[in-house]
């Protein structure tokens, strides 16, 4: 089997199947990694692309003396992170509309019914996440609940902790740092 670092070479060349074999050799790790976060496999599948992509596109900036693999699972953490802010603050707008629509409606409770299973895989995902963020430094934890788990939006979180908004930029991208480097990790009680 040829040297990773070789098959990375190439790939910088533009060697295609040094992608493919990049490829074929972690998709399974960054799907494992990615796939306790979201509970349809489109998502899972979005993230181990995006992440690849998101890989690939950097790799002439990867530092050889370093191993590929925890490189590449803290880029799929940290894309898996953003994408379930990005549906959560999707789900929490549908919400809103759909509670808007059905206002005084009776009949329309079927429509935000969930089962039994979506319910508990919801409530997993949640207290993981919570879990993860109660063990972030205080520095970030008010910032990153507002942001993941009120789903508030930067000028709002910015408005109601009285921070300036590159501050409350700053802090979220520093906070999800901390959690891609805990959740890479396994770093929760």
């Amino acid at each position: 089997m040829e040297n990773e670092k070789d098959l990375i070479q190439r790939a910088i060349s533009g060697d295609q199947m040094a992608y493919r074999e990049l490829y074929q050799i972690h998709e399974r790790s960054v799907r494992g990694r990615v796939s306790g976060y979201f509970k349809w496999k489109a998502d899972v599948d979005d993230v181990v692309s995006e992440s690849f992509q998101k890989a690939f596109s950097a790799l002439s900036a990867f530092d050889m003396t370093r191993e590929f693999r925890p490189w590449l699972l803290t880029i799929a953490t940290r894309t898996a992170l953003d994408h379930l802010s990005s549906i959560q603050r999707e789900d929490h707008k549908k919400e809103g509309i759909l509670h808007k629509a059905t206002e005084g409606d009776p009949s329309s409770a079927e429509l935000t019914d969930t089962t039994p299973e979506e319910e508990i895989i919801n409530d997993e995902v949640h207290q993981r996440l919570m879990q993860y963020i109660d063990e972030l430094p205080s520095l970030y934890k008010d910032v990153m609940i507002k942001y993941m788990i009120e789903e508030l939006e930067y000028e709002e979180i910015a408005q109601e902790l009285g921070l300036e908004l590159n501050t409350v930029r700053t802090r979220i991208r520093r906070g999800k740092q901390h959690l891609a480097q805990m959740m890479l990790r396994g770093e929760v009680e």
